[in-house]
């Protein structure tokens, strides 16, 4: 009986000492928008490499692959709560996705920090999903003040892809503003996968438009941006976040030349003592400049392990309640304030596709847009 006691406890030690933190990464690795589920990883990749240890105990990061679909991405989160016992997910990556997964953790009570999904339904009501990037009301704005205001465009033409939530949200909220502050605005249609855009780009030039505004993700701006100069069209490219992957300048070249795009962060903007070391890094890891959604996803990572140490226990309750009352927080992409929507306050970097590469072009601070 003691021999058998002796080695229950035993077993127990060794348990315990072993024992791991499990964090979730849920990530389109696969599908249509995988090159942006790619670039996250490799910022959470880093963040785990420098920051392995929470609470005096090993992070174990558990990704999972959603596919680039909605299902996927609720059927993944549930995977991950139930079959892996993670405490906190760090995802997903574009924001019907999101929402879609969202709805999960919200059920199973489990934090959920999104890196880059943009639309605002992502947090709408929520207790438990967060994210650390701005919101489409926010980057509309932004893209309607720099348009009409740094760009002096009067005419645009808005590319919305009606099977997604973040650019359904995002061109409403760019229109909105644009309107208000006295543009005239034409609304196109198309969906996600669509290879031909003839018919749209033929009303955009009889509207005469000086800007086309395209509010989908890398792809399909790739392909609008080379139909519209094949047409003859001169003017300006305007896009969100979802432009935000070098796949863009891969499939398109030079047709996006000059094309401007929200994002948040650049590595030639320094915005807190963390971006220049973390660039160092990921150069160091990678052999190649951090993208914004990389930067992202480091920050998603350091936020959650961040609350976790602020609540000093792996209780995902807790761990929800500490995230949303992270202030101030030292990012890599800027300093990050967690509101009580679990939306993260943070300014607006505005880049250019410059001599193939993207550059960065101005700052837009939060204050002013609202």
């Amino acid at each position: 009986m003691r021999r058998t006691l002796v080695g229950v406890l035993l077993s127990i030690l060794v348990i315990s000492t072993f024992a791991t933190i499990k964090i979730g990464a849920l990530l389109p690795l696969t599908g249509g928008v995988s090159a942006y589920g790619e670039l996250v990883k490799k910022g959470i990749e880093l963040a785990h490499e420098q920051k392995p240890k929470v609470l005096g105990q090993d992070i174990e990061i558990i990704y999972m692959d959603t596919r680039s679909e909605k299902t996927e991405a609720a059927n993944g989160m549930a995977r991950l709560i139930d079959q892996q016992k993670v405490i906190a997910v760090i995802g997903e990556v574009i924001s019907g996705n999101s929402i879609a997964a969202g709805e999960i953790a919200e059920k199973k009570k489990i934090p959920m920090v999104s890196p880059t999904a943009t639309n605002p339904i992502v947090t709408q009501g929520k207790k438990f999903v967060s994210r650390v990037c701005f919101i489409d009301p926010v980057q509309g704005t932004a893209l309607a003040e720099f348009a009409f205001k740094t760009l002096k465009v009067t005419k645009a033409v808005v590319f919305t892809d009606i099977e997604q939530d973040y650019s359904v949200g995002l061109s409403n909220f760019f229109m909105e503003r644009f309107q208000k502050y006295g543009g005239q605005v034409l609304q196109v249609r198309y969906k996600s996968g669509d290879q031909e855009f003839s018919s749209q780009l033929s009303q955009a030039l009889a509207f005469g438009a000086q800007a086309i505004v395209i509010t989908g993700y890398y792809n399909e701006i790739a392909l609008i941006a080379q139909q519209a100069r094949a047409l003859g069209y001169k003017g300006f490219f305007l896009a969100g976040d979802g432009a935000d992957a070098p796949e863009l300048i891969k499939i398109a070249g030079q047709a996006v030349e000059g094309l401007y795009f929200t994002s948040h962060f650049h590595p030639d903007a320094p915005v807190t003592p963390v971006t220049k070391p973390f660039v160092e890094a990921f150069m160091k890891k990678y052999g190649s400049r951090p993208s914004t959604l990389s930067a992202l996803g480091y920050d998603a990572y350091m936020l959650i392990v961040e609350a976790i140490e602020r609540a000093k226990t792996t209780k995902p309750e807790v761990i929800a309640t500490a995230i949303r009352s992270i202030k101030n927080f030292q990012g890599a992409t800027g300093t990050i304030t967690i509101d009580q929507n679990g939306n993260a306050i943070k300014d607006v970097v505005i880049i250019q596709v410059k001599n193939q590469n993207f550059a960065f072009a101005a700052k837009i601070s939060a204050s002013a847009l609202k």
